[in-house]
């Protein structure tokens, strides 16, 4: 292999596309709504928020099954305001969650694909620099051929 057969250091800069952060381009592109939803997805889907439900549930029955019968809002049976109440906060956050998780799908697969150019990019390198040091090994066994023929002439 010859040296000219070899790419520059300059040759690969010019063909090569510079590394983005694609997170901080994902985050750039998000609408409001967008990221209300991400925000959603990220608090909802916690053990924080799951406890909170849990603990509010517990209290709003307890309160209902145990305080005093003039102070009961939705006294036993009914339940009836809080089964409305969950519906509903399932209803509402139920399409929010999936809005996020594609967003979120959406957003891992750029990074995948980004990491895959990273990768193809550094392997596209790394034979270049091959290329290279098999360029400088025949160089060098040329100088030392060379010079052998020159201690032989002596």
């Amino acid at each position: 292999m010859k040296h000219k057969d070899v790419p520059s250091f300059e040759e690969i800069i010019k063909t090569s596309r510079p590394i983005r952060n694609v997170n901080a381009n994902h985050r750039a592109r998000l609408t409001r709504i967008n990221k209300l939803a991400l925000w959603i997805t990220m608090n909802v889907g916690s053990m924080g928020f799951f406890g909170l439900i849990f603990f509010w549930t517990i209290i709003w029955l307890g309160w209902n099954t145990l305080a005093p019968i003039s102070f009961r809002f939705d006294p036993y049976p009914a339940f009836v305001l809080w089964l409305f109440i969950s519906n509903m906060i399932q209803i509402f956050l139920m399409p929010l969650i999936m809005v996020g998780q594609n967003l979120q799908s959406r957003h891992s697969e750029i990074r995948a694909e980004e990491d895959f150019l990273i990768n193809k990019k550094s392997e596209n390198e790394i034979q270049i620099i091959l290329k290279h040091l098999e360029n400088q090994n025949e160089m060098i066994l040329e100088i030392l051929e060379h010079l052998q023929k020159m201690n032989e002439k002596k």
